[in-house]
Order: structure tokens, then sequence, then C-alpha cells
């Protein structure tokens, strides 16, 4: 098939800019998108944490000694690293894996396979995480319910489970409808969420205020060196207070640097600090009177108790609703992040459908959504409560992290153009840190952490089915292709019926005749009056400007060989691209689209193994219809079909 190309081109590096709203307007919005799933986290990664020491009894030096590694993991890993550093390793104001790995690439030259194969890797683990945070997140505020007085003796598994997958099974059934009717809410709501949670924090510290020693990073050291492997647990289950740190950089292109750095520094940060000291000051006071008593000391739900009895029930709803809107970003950023692997031909074309006529970020992707909504419910059944599924939650993030702190390395080294030795120097603490968590969370893998690890196997090893089956198709194609230039000689000397009218033919390589054309000609035995040889390429640039898309080359009276560019963010309408351009030229009989459309079959001599012959066959054959992803009216298209042997 003549597809077209979405490998990442050396087209220019120029991005669209972006309209914004006030400062206050956008730092809003981003209390409600981006920091909605580590906003979440106070819900289970104190308590989960805690409960790792508790096998030999938990005592006051071990509550402040967790508090501290929790502290400690926000202010280095999500101030210092993503707010203060990767905030500025942007891709023309766009971040997230794919961005950092296209910025890498363009860096590097695009020679660097090991750019592609991270930024892969971090896809792939980021669908991962992306299963897990909605059932987690919502079945930990389910279970708030068994905090609530009246009603906790009722709230066991038979209640809970269908209650949680009752609510995640309706936030992904409304997804199609688009949520930019709601979406207004999210940044109110949030800045409620942490609002209360900072004062209920803020009102427990005064229970223990000795709890304010966990600021003292040598707290955190003492509890490492006096634990040793159990004190890896525990650190493993402490990275839960970061995760959702991927956010701030991901989300950057919709809100930017400055509102991110603002909104966590300002609000953010001191909200879930305040909120986790006052979790630790509620468990030493309790410590300290079962204590005095002569009771035992047991583990319990926190954040929960923190509230009064009479409010734990509005308390429970607003967490749900915290919780959903945090679930809500990551599906949103599966959407995202499944559009830029399309473009940056990592996964074969999916429908793609736009919820809003007026937000271009606004889609819907409807196998994401339910290949993810499937996952979630197996998940919520599966683990059956929130502290068990939280084993299964630090690997796939803290494996992005690493990832992500390898991309920054390059671009610091090659984009930055800093010093190897300085690129290291400052580099090397970061993946440090990010490979003890990683080793910390891989002690987990059979509580449940090779859930994640198996979804991006799954994830990967597609990636990698499609990205060699489609090179080795192109190479194929170019092997039994027919110079352009020698075509055109050849319908000089025997020139076919002319007809009216313009005809595009879409194809990966335009200096070489497209199936779709020689097919025409063979069988129609007929030539339009203009011919353009179209070509479309994904820079590696989130936007390019529509003026700087087309590019054209008349090559006689009859045939231009064009490219059209697109950043790898950009919706894609190539009918008005040329339009735009002067490619359609105004003559009668109209214009009409060749798409070639190819069948995969074995080759005598094949270039694949059987088995990966046989994927990217059928990843192949389910790809989405080119002529709707490139915008093109059903009523213009012309698709004539050829085989390809693999």
């Amino acid at each position: 098939m003549d597809t077209v190309s979405l490998a990442p081109s050396h087209a220019p590096e120029t991005a669209r800019p972006h309209a914004h709203p006030g400062l206050f307007a956008l730092t809003l919005g981003a209390v409600g998108v981006v920091y909605g799933d580590i906003g979440t986290s106070p819900l289970y990664a104190f308590r989960e944490a805690l409960a790792q020491t508790a096998a030999g009894g938990i005592d006051a030096g071990e509550i402040i000694g967790v508090l501290s590694l929790a502290l400690w993991a926000l202010i280095i890993v999500v101030t210092i690293k993503y707010v203060l550093f990767l905030t500025r390793a942007d891709n023309w104001g766009e971040g997230g894996v794919l961005s950092l790995m296209a910025l890498a690439e363009g860096a590097t030259g695009g020679r660097w396979r090991l750019v592609v194969l991270l930024g892969a890797a971090g896809a792939a683990l980021f669908y991962g995480d992306a299963i897990i945070t909605p059932a987690l997140s919502v079945l930990s505020a389910v279970e708030g319910l068994a905090t609530v007085p009246s009603i906790g003796s009722a709230m066991t598994p038979g209640i809970t489970l269908p209650l949680t997958a009752g609510i995640l099974i309706a936030l992904f059934a409304v997804q199609s409808h688009g949520t930019s009717r709601v979406s207004a809410l999210f940044g109110p709501v949030c800045l409620v969420w942490f609002v209360v949670i900072a004062g209920l924090g803020l009102w427990h510290i005064a229970d223990a205020p000795r709890i304010l020693a966990a600021f003292n990073p040598w707290n955190a050291i003492i509890f490492l060196g006096g634990h040793g492997v159990p004190g890896l647990f525990v650190l493993g289950a402490v990275f839960l207070t970061v995760t959702g740190a991927e956010a701030l950089i991901a989300d950057m292109g919709h809100f930017g640097r400055k509102p991110i750095q603002l909104g966590w520094l300002g609000f953010v940060f001191p909200a879930l600090m305040l909120n986790y000291l006052g979790q630790g000051a509620l468990a030493l006071s309790t410590l300290e009177a079962a204590t005095a008593a002569g009771r035992g000391f047991a583990n319990a739900d926190w954040f929960f108790l923190m509230a009064p009895e009479a409010l734990r029930a509005p308390f429970v709803l607003l967490a749900t609703a915290a919780t959903i809107i945090a679930s809500q970003a990551v599906i949103t950023g599966a959407y995202s992040l499944t559009q830029q692997a399309i473009a940056l031909n990592l996964l074969p074309r999916l429908a793609i459908r736009q919820t809003s006529e007026h937000q271009i970020g606004q889609i819907y992707i409807p196998v994401v959504n339910w290949l993810l909504l499937v996952g979630v419910l197996v998940l919520v059944f599966a683990f059956r409560s929130s502290s068990a599924m939280a084993a299964a939650y630090g690997i796939a993030v803290t494996g992005t992290m690493v990832v992500t702190t390898c991309l920054a390395f390059i671009i610091v080294w090659k984009a930055w153009r800093w010093t190897l030795e300085w690129s290291v120097l400052f580099i090397a603490p970061f993946l440090l840190l990010d490979l003890v968590f990683f080793g910390a969370n891989i002690l987990r893998v059979i509580e449940g952490g090779w859930v994640p690890l198996l979804v991006a196997a799954c994830m990967g090893f597609m990636i990698y089915t499609w990205r060699r089956g489609a090179a080795a198709a192109l190479r194929r194609g170019d092997k039994q292709a027919l110079p352009v230039a020698d075509l055109i000689a050849a319908l000089a000397a025997h020139p076919p019926q002319a007809v009216e009218g313009t005809a595009v033919f879409l194809t990966q390589n335009n200096q070489n005749a497209p199936s779709a054309l020689l097919h025409n000609l063979k069988h129609n035995k007929a030539l339009h009056a203009h011919n353009v040889l179209l070509a479309v390429q994904t820079a590696r640039v989130p936007h390019v400007p529509p003026a700087a898309r087309l590019t054209i080359e008349p090559l006689d009276a009859r045939f231009s060989r064009a490219t059209l560019t697109y950043g790898y963010l950009d919706s894609i309408d190539v009918p008005s691209d040329l339009a735009r351009g002067g490619a359609l030229a105004a003559l009668r009989g109209g214009t009409s689209f060749f798409v070639g459309r190819n069948a995969i079959r074995r080759a005598s001599r094949p270039l694949l193994p059987r088995w990966m012959a046989l994927l990217y066959g059928f990843l192949h054959r389910n790809a989405a219809d080119p002529t709707a992803f490139f915008n093109i009216p059903a009523n213009r298209v012309v698709e004539l079909g050829s085989q390809i042997e693999l």
C-alpha cells in the first residue's frame, strides 16, 4: 500500500505559537488537569508506605522516617527534577516522553536508534500506568466509605467493587461525547480539594508538632540504614507520593511552563506537604495514645480519618470527584500519547474523533478507550483492594522516569551542547535516584508489579513489530518501484489518453512512481491533466505553521512532486493544505485522490519472521482508513489495490 510516511523528517523546525489566556486562568486549569494524579496520591501513599514497616510493629521513628522519605521524594523528584529542570527541556513548548524523543532525534540527526528505543519504551510503560491510575485512585476513594460511621460496617468488597466499577464504566462511556462541557469544573473542584486536604493536614499537625522533624533528611537516611531490605520495600511504596509527576511536562503545551511551576510551588506542593504532615501527626498521636493506654497500634486509613466523622461522607464524595478528574487526565493523556505515537510512526493509524469544535486537543480514540476500560475493570476485580493494587503501581512510573532522564541527558548533551562531562555530572544524580526507586519497585514484581510490565511489554512488542514491518514494506516497495523520471520519459514517448482534472497520488516516497498511478495507467489507460505525487511527513516539532507545510516541485507540464509536513500534534487536513498552497490547479474535472491499498503476502524470501509478518499483516489490515485520517472526502477517493510480499 502506498501509505503516507509518518516518520520524522528534516523539515524546518518551526512551531505554531500558542494563544493563551491569563496566567491565573492557566494556573487554575493546570491545577485541575496537571496535578489531578499526584494530588490524589495522599489517599493511599502514606498508608501503604507505613504498612511496609508494620510486620515488627510501628514506632515513632518509623513514622517520622517514612514521612521524611515522602517529603524529600516530593522535593527532589518533583520540585527539582521536574518543575525546575525538565520543564525547561521542552520541544517548542511541548513536553512528555515522545516530545523529548522527537527533540532528541532532531539533536542527533535521527541517527541514534537508542533514542527511538527509549521513546517507544516510555510510551509502552505509560500504557501500563494508564490502566492502574483510574482503578487505584477511584477504588481508594470508594473504600473511604468504610470510615463513615453510619455505613462503614456495610462497605464490604461486595459493595465497593461494583460501585467502583460503575463509576469507571460511566467515566469511560461518556468519553465519546467529549469533556469540554465539564472540564471547566476541573480547576475549581481541584482547587477546593487541595484547600481541604491542606486544611485538614494543618489542623492535625497540632496533634503532634514533633512530626515537623520529618523535614530533616537525616531521619530518612537513618530509617533506610536501619531497615535493610524492608527499607527498600518502604522506598518503593514511598514512590507512590510522586506518581503523576510526568503530567507536569506532558501537559506543558496546554498551559505553559510558568503556570505549571507557579501552580506547584505556590499551591499544590504546600497543600500536599501539609496533608502528609497531618497524616503523620495523626498516626503519631494515635500511637502515643495507644501506648499510654496499653493497647496495640495498627496502621489505618489516615487520610480519611483526618476528617471529622460528621463531615466524612461529603469528604469521601469530594475525594471521589477528585479521583474521577485524575482518571480523566490519564485517559486524555492516553489519547494524546497515542495520537503522537501514530504521527511518529510508532503505532498504526487509529480512528481519531474530534469531540470539540473549538479545542483541537479534545479527541477521542475508541479502541484505546475500550481497551483501557477492560484493563481497568480486570485490575479492580483481580486485586479487589487498593492496598493490593498499590504494589503494581510504581514500576511503570519509575520506568518512565528512567526513560525521561535518559532522554534529558541526550538533550542536555546534544541539543543544549553541554560538554559530555558536565552533562554526566548534572544528570547522574537524577538517574541514580530513578534507578534506586526502580530497583525498590522491582522487588514488588510478584505482588502485582508484573501487571504494568506485561502491558508495557505487549505495547513495546507491538511498536517494534509495526516499525520493523513498515520499514520492510518500504524497502520492498522501493526495490520494485519505478523512478518518476523514467515514467515521465516513457509517457512522453507514448502518451496515454488525457482526461480533465487533477489527480493526487498519495505515496510514501515521491521520488518513485506510486503503485496507484501505475495501476491507473495499466487498467484505465488514461492520465489526468495535472498529477501531484504527494508525500506526507511528520516533523520533529509539535506544530508546523500552515503556510510552511507545503513544498511543491514541478517536474513537467503534467507532473508535480509535493510534500506536506505536519507537526506531530497538528491536525492533518490534506485537501485544505494543498488548496492553500496552490497545488490543486483550478482545472475542469475537479480533483481526485488516489490511494494504494496493499495486501501483505508471504514472500518466497521473507524479510520478516513468519510470526512477525502475521502480526504486522493484522495491524496493517486493521489500521484506520487513510482517507479519513488525512481528512479527504470519501467521494473524492479512488483506491487501487496491490500486493507486497514480506
